[in-house]
Parts: structure tokens; C-alpha cells; sequence
């Protein structure tokens, strides 16, 4: 926020902040409690403050996107394992290796969706993923090489993570909280795409699909990348049949295999009618 921004006379926080830091150095001074609350981190990192850090990180992404412009987006959610062709001996596994064509999809995808966009004006429909390697990676790449932004919601893990490269410097984010996170994915969403990945991609799926089940989200298309793959990791089929899902539950995705099915797939959408709410 800057001066012709502000909407009342009273003095700006960042000032008192400059001000409290060039102080006399005294022992009251140097006290912790002394610090300005805002400015101070062992405060805002204590226990008792976890609603207020909640509240900034649903804060923080909101304000900065509807700074920047971003109107709506398109999610990809994929696996970080998941190498390029080109890198794919070093896939951990031969089964892994095998899915790096899904790399490409992804890349093209976000591509070509990121062209869309720039022609209607660069608002809606941009590219948002967790940020990281593998897939994620993909999708950010293609929409920087068709001249475009995209936002990354990376979040803090035990091991060394960083953005990848490709992500916009403006729209790169970073989480403590999943939930809150999980959240920012859907709050702009108008389509998702899920390719091949692990306990996350399947996390941030289901959780989707719950929503929208339960009638707690809007319905937004969802495409599952790789028919081969989700069906041999997942019988959703035996969910009906179990009667813990409605077969119009099985309606809520669809499979597609390339960047070019997705895109067709998202041309012919329609949302369909709201049927009854099956308990």
C-alpha cells in the first residue's frame, strides 16, 4: 500500500517501524518486549498466534493475486517425481520413467492455455500449480514459454524445497498451513487438471472432488490425465458398487490422455444441471 492508497490520516505502521529501529540502544530497548508486536517474529510464531498466522496466509495470497490481476486460473496438480523425457533415466524407478510423457502433456497444456489467456486479455485463465519440480514444474514452464504468467503455491517441507524456475516472481508463494494452501488452489479455479502422482496429487484431488460432491464448491471440470494410471492405482468403480459413492459421483471427472483431449474436453464443458443431493 502506498500513500495514495491509504483512505485515513493516521501515521503508517511501516513508519513507527523505521522509527523503533534507529532507537538508543538500552537495555529497555533491547527487551523482546519492546518490540512492536507486528514486527515482532517470536511473537508471531507463538502458539497462541495461530489463528492470526491462518489469516495472514488466506490474506497475503488473496491480496497480492487481486493485485496482480488474476482473475481466475487453471489448476494442474502432478506428481514432483515426475522427470522431463529428456531426464527420465533418472527417474527412481522404470515404472517412473514411464510416465514422464505425462512432462510433455502438461507443458503443452499449460501452453496453449496460456495462449488463450494472453488473447483474452491475461486475466483469466492462468496457469496455477504448487510451484515445485516434476509436473508442476511442466506447467509453469509452458506457460512462461508461451510469454505468460503463472503462479506457484509452493509450502514449506522438512527437505530442501525451492520455486521452480519458471513460476512468475510476483505469483510465487509459499505455506506453512496445507489447508490454507489447498484452499488458494480452488478459491479462482475454473478447471483442474490431475495427472499421475502420489499421497499430495491424490490429497488435493479427493478433496476437490469432495467439495464439489458435497455441493461445498461450485462444479468446475475436472480432468484426469492417464486412464491407465488412475485405474490401476484406484477403483472408484468399487466405491459404487459398495454404495459408499452415487454413480452420478463418477460423473464429477473425466479421463483425458493429451493436452490437446484437455483442451477440447474444457471447449465442450457444460456444467450440468443440479440434480437431487444423494445422502
Amino acid at each position: 500500500m502506498n500513500e495514495d492508497t491509504r483512505k485515513h490520516p493516521l501515521r503508517h505502521s511501516a513508519q513507527d517501524r523505521q522509527t523503533a529501529d534507529r532507537v538508543p540502544d538500552t537495555p529497555q530497548s533491547r527487551s523482546p518486549a519492546y518490540r512492536l508486536a507486528f514486527a515482532d517474529e517470536d511473537f508471531l510464531t507463538r502458539e497462541e498466534l495461530r489463528p492470526v498466522r491462518l489469516q495472514l496466509e488466506l490474506l497475503k495470497v488473496q491480496m497480492s493475486l487481486d493485485e496482480e490481476g488474476v482473475d481466475s486460473t487453471i489448476v494442474l496438480f502432478g506428481g514432483a517425481r515426475i522427470p522431463e523425457p529428456a531426464r527420465k533415466e533418472t527417474a527412481r524407478t522404470p515404472a517412473l520413467a514411464e510416465l514422464s510423457h505425462f512432462y510433455d502433456e502438461a507443458r503443452r497444456f499449460a501452453h496453449l492455455m496460456t495462449e488463450r489467456s494472453l488473447a483474452d486479455g491475461g486475466r483469466r485463465g492462468i496457469i496455477c500449480t504448487g510451484g515445485g519440480p516434476g509436473v508442476m514444474e511442466a506447467g509453469n514452464r509452458g506457460a512462461a514459454e508461451a510469454g505468460g504468467r503463472s503462479v506457484g503455491l509452493n509450502i514449506v517441507l522438512p527437505f530442501e524445497q525451492a520455486p521452480n524456475a519458471y513460476v512468475t516472481p510476483e505469483l510465487s508463494f509459499n505455506f506453512h498451513y496445507f489447508a490454507l494452501r489447498k484452499m488458494h488452489f480452488l478459491m479462482r479455479a475454473e478447471a483442474l487438471c490431475v495427472f499421475p502422482g502420489g499421497f499430495g496429487t491424490l490429497d488435493e484431488m479427493f478433496e476437490t472432488l469432495t467439495l464439489i460432491q458435497t455441493r461445498r464448491m461450485k462444479r468446475i471440470p475436472v480432468l484426469l490425465f492417464g486412464r491407465a494410471f488412475w485405474e490401476a492405482i484406484l477403483n472408484l468403480d468399487a466405491l459404487e458398487s459398495f454404495g459408499t459413492i452415487a454413480a452420478a459421483d463418477l460423473e464429477l471427472f473425466q479421463y483425458v490422455e493429451t493436452a490437446e483431449e484437455a483442451v477440447a474436453a474444457l471447449d465442450t464443458w457444460e456444467e450440468p444441471p443440479l440434480g437431487p443431493l444423494v445422502r
